[in-house]
C-alpha cells in the first residue's frame, strides 16, 4: 500500500466531517442543506441574481425561486433591484439574520479557530492556499458529478 493510499481514509474522513458540520449548521438555522449553501454563496458574493444562484447550486430556475422564497420567508434574504440593470433582481442576505446564524454556529466553530491558531503563520498560509485552491476544484468536481448523473439518468429514461 502506498503513502497515497494511506492518506485516502484521512482525507475522506476530513471531507465527511466538513459535510456533517455543514448539515449541522443548516439544521441549527432551520434550513435544508441547499438553503444553507445558497445563503453562504449569497453572503460571500454580496448578492446574486436568481440565475447566478441557480448556476451555482445546480438547481433549476423554478427550484431556485422556491429556495429564495423559503429563505425570504425565514428572514435570511431579501430581493432588491439590481442597480446596474433595474430589470434584474438581486438576492442579498439580511445582515441581522446572519448575526443570528453566527450566534447559532459560532461557538462550535471555535474549535476550528483554535485548531488553526495552533499552526505557525507560514503553515496557516499553506492551509489557506489549499482552501483557496480546493474550493473551486471541489465545485468543478461537483459539476462533473452532476453531469455524469444527468447522463446516466438520461440513458435510463
Amino acid at each position: 500500500m502506498s503513502a497515497q493510499d494511506d492518506r485516502r481514509p484521512v482525507f475522506r474522513d476530513y471531507i465527511d466531517a466538513v459535510g456533517l458540520h455543514g448539515m449541522a449548521g443548516a439544521e441549527a438555522a432551520g434550513l435544508q442543506a441547499s438553503e444553507w449553501y445558497a445563503l453562504s454563496r449569497i453572503t460571500l458574493a454580496g448578492g446574486l441574481t436568481s440565475g447566478e444562484l441557480a448556476a451555482g447550486t445546480g438547481l433549476t430556475t423554478g427550484a431556485t425561486t422556491r429556495l429564495i422564497d423559503r429563505l425570504e420567508r425565514a428572514g435570511y434574504v431579501r430581493r432588491t433591484a439590481d442597480p446596474a440593470d433595474r430589470r434584474k433582481v438581486v438576492v442579498e442576505a439580511v445582515p441581522d439574520a446572519l448575526a443570528a446564524v453566527e450566534a447559532l454556529v459560532g461557538p462550535a466553530r471555535r474549535r476550528i479557530a483554535e485548531l488553526l491558531a495552533g499552526y505557525t503563520p507560514e503553515q496557516q498560509e499553506l492551509l489557506f492556499d489549499y482552501f483557496r485552491r480546493a474550493a473551486p476544484a471541489f465545485r468543478e468536481a461537483t459539476e462533473e458529478i452532476r453531469a455524469a448523473t444527468h447522463e446516466r439518468k438520461a440513458r435510463q429514461d
